[in-house]
Parts: structure tokens; sequence; C-alpha cells
């Protein structure tokens, strides 16, 4: 059954690559004219939306499958949650595009669901028992409400990104077009990550270090990348790797933090590449693409997605939180990383959606906003969860 849940999902994922693919198509290609001689869209949206329905009804059978095996909801560890906040953008995207009929917002969803169940597959994949701190049924409650709020605010992000690269001015270089490229360049280090730790993993490349905890007690950590930073007063026990350049603190995932180093240097390399290929800022290269987004639209889009979304986050992510917390840990807030960065997110989308409303913070402002949301998510999920240490760390 555990097989099963994952050909779902791959079976999921290359369909989310076909949907990309015909929005694409559906962007880019030829209008045809009907009976009366006037000037239509291609029909390659609808195959792309079909194939984004398809995809997520694979998807949710690969959770109902792996929930029905693992006995809880499967969203307990990196793994889990990453693939589930894909699928639950990939959701959200359909309910939007069934309302706005966007075959750009599907060009530039799809690959982020993508690369959202891409890095998932990275982590490991077993089917393992909760740990006692998860098992209780606000698991369900608290994290699943918290993906799917999460995943309705990406669909902020896509939109907001389509508007800067649609609107910007790549004649008159400056910080918002520096901004929007080191955008680009963030993305193509998630690419890069991923394509680099397939590449180590076909190696069956293993550093193992002896070092000392958080807890002051001797441990082992294992590197699946080339080590440039080391574990707390670090030992290598493996032969014939990599030493690392420098150790960091016990309170620091080091691996994890090596990783995100490896990431920025495979983005700058294939960064660097597109810029040698394209003769041009990726952004610019672009932007013809999209000259025919109305950007009225994608701004509406974007917000709409990110009241929708904050209200299901702040349930999931804030409220629900902390009545879990006070039943696990007999205090509401501990200022444990992963809360305050939750209260962070919180806060901002707050503050974005007070501007909105109250001071007119309308097109590009309001794009931007969406995409430092996205990135503050992001850096939460990614960052905070894996490199800092703290109550979350199991996950």
């Amino acid at each position: 059954m555990v097989s099963l849940s994952g050909t779902l999902m791959l079976i999921a994922f290359f369909l989310y690559l076909a949907s990309t693919i015909a929005y694409a198509v559906a962007v880019t290609g030829r209008k045809w004219r009907n009976k009366q001689g006037e000037m239509k869209g291609n029909h390659w949206g609808r195959f792309g939306y079909i194939f984004s329905i398809l995809a997520a009804v694979c998807a949710i059978g690969y959770f109902v499958i792996r929930w029905n095996v693992a006995g809880h909801p499967p969203v307990s560890n990196m793994y889990e949650y990453m693939t589930f906040l894909g699928i639950a953008m990939g959701l959200a995207f359909i309910l939007i595009y069934g309302i706005y009929k966007s075959n750009v917002i599907g060009l530039f969803t799809m690959p982020t669901v993508m690369l959202l169940v891409a890095y998932a597959s990275l982590f490991p994949r077993e089917v393992e028992p909760l740990i006692p701190a998860l098992q209780s049924n606000w698991l369900k409650i608290h994290v699943i409400t918290t993906a799917l709020g999460q995943g309705i605010l990406s669909i902020g992000f896509a939109a907001g990104l389509i508007y800067l690269i649609r609107t910007l001015d790549y004649q008159k270089p400056g910080i918002k077009t520096a901004a929007l490229e080191w955008i680009m360049y963030s993305i193509t280090s998630l690419v890069g990550y991923i394509g680099i730790r397939y590449l180590f993993k076909l190696m069956n490349y293993e550093a193992t270090f002896a070092y000392i905890n958080e807890f002051d007690a001797e441990a082992e950590m294992t590197y699946s990348l080339p080590a440039l930073v080391g574990p707390n007063q670090a030992e290598m026990l493996s032969d014939g790797r990599l030493q690392p350049f420098f150790n960091v603190g016990a309170n620091i995932r080091s691996d994890d933090l090596n990783t995100v180093i490896w990431s920025f240097i495979a983005g700058a390399v294939i960064y660097l590449a597109l810029r040698l290929i394209l003769r041009k800022r990726i952004g610019h290269a672009i932007q013809p693409l999209l000259r025919a987004v109305k950007p009225d639209q994608v701004d509406e889009i974007s917000y709409r997605a990110i009241a929708i979304g904050f209200p299901v986050f702040t349930l999931g992510g804030l409220i629900f939180a902390m009545i879990w917390a006070q039943i696990a840990w007999t205090r509401f807030w501990g200022w444990d990383p992963k809360e305050v960065w939750a209260l962070i997110t919180f806060l901002f989308y707050a503050v974005y959606l007070h501007l909105r409303l109250s001071n007119g913070w309308h097109g590009e402002k309001s794009a931007w906003l969406c995409v430092i949301g996205f990135a503050i998510i992001m850096f939460n999920l990614v960052f905070v969860n894996l490199v800092i240490a703290g109550l979350h760390s199991y996950a």
C-alpha cells in the first residue's frame, strides 16, 4: 500500500508537469479564429486544467492511502508536510482557475507545486510511528489547516510574481529589477539543490561525524552532501570525505545549514548559465511572454487568494496551534522559533490586508508584499524548521 501511494504521487507529479506544458503552450501559442472570424485563445488551457484536476485526484489518493497505512495524517515529517503543501497549492489553484480562467497563473503555479513535491522527495519517505508529542487529534486539525492556508497564500505569490515580471521596466535597471532577479536566483537555487542532491544520492555519498549536540551529549550526524560546515566539535568518522572548513554551534543543525550553502552554490551556477544563454536578466527574458496578461486581473487574484488563505492560516497556524500547545506543553505560547515565525507570518499578512484595504496599496506595492510573504513562509518551513533547533525540530 505504501508503494501504491508513492506511485500515485509520482503519477501526480507527471500530471503537474503535463499541466505546466499545456499552460505554457496556452500562454505562448498562437490564437485561433472562430466561425465569425474573432480571435480566441487556444484550447491548451483547458487541457492544463484537466491535467491539474487529475493530478489532484492522484495526490489525494496518495494522501488517503498513506493515512490509512500509517494510522495518522501524513503530515508529521518534512516529506509528508511539503508534499501536502504542494497538494494544497494545487487544490487552491483549481478553485482560483475555476473563477478566473487564467492560464498564466497555471503556468507559474504548476511548476511551484512540482518544485515543492520534488523537494519533499529528498527527505526520508518511510512511514514511521508518531512520536509521543504528535500522538493527538490536534495533529490533523492544526497541521492540515495550516498547510491548506499556506497553499492558498502561495497562489498570491504566483500572481504577485506575474504582476512584477509583467510591469517592471527592465530598460531602467534599479533596486526593483535587482530584487526581482534575486527571486529568480532563489528559484534556481531550489532547482539546483534538487539536482545536486539527486546527483550525490546516485553516488551513494555519505559522510558521518561524531559531535556534541545541544544537550552536551555525544551523537552522530550523517551528511548527504560534502561537508562545507561541520557540527559542534566534530570528528569525521568516514574515510576519504571532505573535511569541513569550519564548525558551528550546538544549536545549529549543521547538516541542513550545509545543504542551504550547497543550494546557493548550485543556484549560482544555474543562474549564471541562464544569463549567458539568454544574454539578459531572467525576468526580462520572461516578460515578453506575459504581454497579454492583464495586470489588474492578476492583482485581484493575488488579493483574493490572500483574503481566503489568511483566515485559514490564522485558524491552523495560531489558534489551533496554541490550543495544542496548552494541551501538550501546558502553555499557550513559549517563543519557540517556529511559533515566533508563525506569528511573524500572521502579522505580515495582517499588515498586507490593512495596507490594501485602508491605504490603497494595489498593484506593484501589493505584489511585492505577496512575494515577501511567501518568502517568509518558506523561510519558516525550511530554514527555521531544519536549521534552528527547537521544540518543532522533530519535523
